[in-house]
């Protein structure tokens, strides 16, 4: 958990951020590690570039903000997010009647822009990394799983072994909002599950009590850092010359279900998507596909 006691912003900011950070874990029932974290650096950096404390703050100054994000080239998807976060903090101060201040700030509109996905032959080349060590199997049961289910990197590390049924093929995660669903799996991620839950993770323990699934090199749960750099070197190592993220194996995974005749509605479901309409800029992925084919295979295109 981020220490605001220690962040670079006046004593009243830290006072309000601490309590927006007890409000978090206690009303909303977050997940620490990763949507609170994101919530509270975002209102920071918000703090640090303004050097106001927050209720002295106008739309101008937020704006100004946005400005500055925008040229400094952060990524549209980054832009939305702080966006989100700012209303999220306003909203908090109003609902607890500590401060009500008229936010007028729109979403910056979406441009299109399709998921990076891998095809078929990209994966089957990424999964098939040699297996030696048991942090090799572990890796692979990782990867598989992903693959599989779709789920966040944020969600995976965060599964213990009883998240796990092996005999009804199903996981059960916990997503945004500590949204609890439970996905299928396919039989080659339950066979290096089962594989390294058998052979391999009492090993790499370390002597320590740990009840995450996923362990790391000294006994303790493997972190989204650690998760993008064995990623990377798996990558790397079997010649994948473009940067893979882990965010790409869920696009991926969500795209080859869809043209295999998956309907939106399932899938939607096992993404853990609250609207439709996020699961449908797939079937945009999915059009892209089927224009190559035509392009590829009509004689007179």
């Amino acid at each position: 958990m981020i220490k605001i006691d220690k962040l670079d912003i006046s004593n009243k900011n830290k006072s309000i951020l601490t309590n927006y950070q007890t409000y978090l874990i206690t009303v909303k029932f977050l997940n620490v590690d990763t949507t609170i974290n994101s919530y509270i650096l975002d209102i920071y950096k918000l703090f640090s570039y303004l050097k106001k404390e927050y209720d002295k703050i106008t739309n101008k100054d937020i704006y100004e903000y946005l400005k500055y994000l925008e040229t400094n080239h952060f990524s549209i998807y980054s832009v939305v997010r702080k966006i989100s976060s700012i209303k999220s903090f306003y909203r908090y101060l109003e609902e607890e009647n500590i401060y009500k201040f008229n936010l007028e700030i729109e979403r910056p509109r979406f441009y299109k822009k399709l998921p990076h996905v891998l095809s078929l032959d990209e994966v089957d080349k990424l999964l098939s990394f040699k297996l030696e060590t048991a942090y090799d199997y572990r890796n692979k049961a990782m990867l598989e799983l992903m693959y599989a289910t779709g789920l966040r990197v944020s969600e995976l590390i965060n599964l213990t072994s009883q998240n796990i049924d092996l005999d009804k093929k199903v996981v059960r995660c916990f997503g945004k909002g500590n949204k609890e669903r439970i996905v299928p799996m396919g039989d080659v991620a339950c066979k290096y599950l089962h594989i390294y839950l058998e052979q391999y993770r009492d090993t790499l323990l370390k002597g320590y009590l740990c009840d995450y699934l996923f362990l790391n090199n000294h006994g303790k749960q493997i972190t989204r850092q650690g998760f993008f750099k064995n990623l990377k070197i798996i990558a790397d190592n079997q010649g994948i010359k473009e940067e893979i993220t882990p965010h790409m194996l869920r696009h991926s995974f969500a795209t080859h279900l869809l043209n295999n005749g998956a309907d939106l509605r399932s899938i939607q479901l096992m993404l853990g998507h609250e609207n439709i309409s996020t699961t449908g800029i797939y079937t945009n992925v999915s059009t892209e596909k089927i224009k190559d084919n035509y392009d590829l295979y009509y004689p007179k295109g």
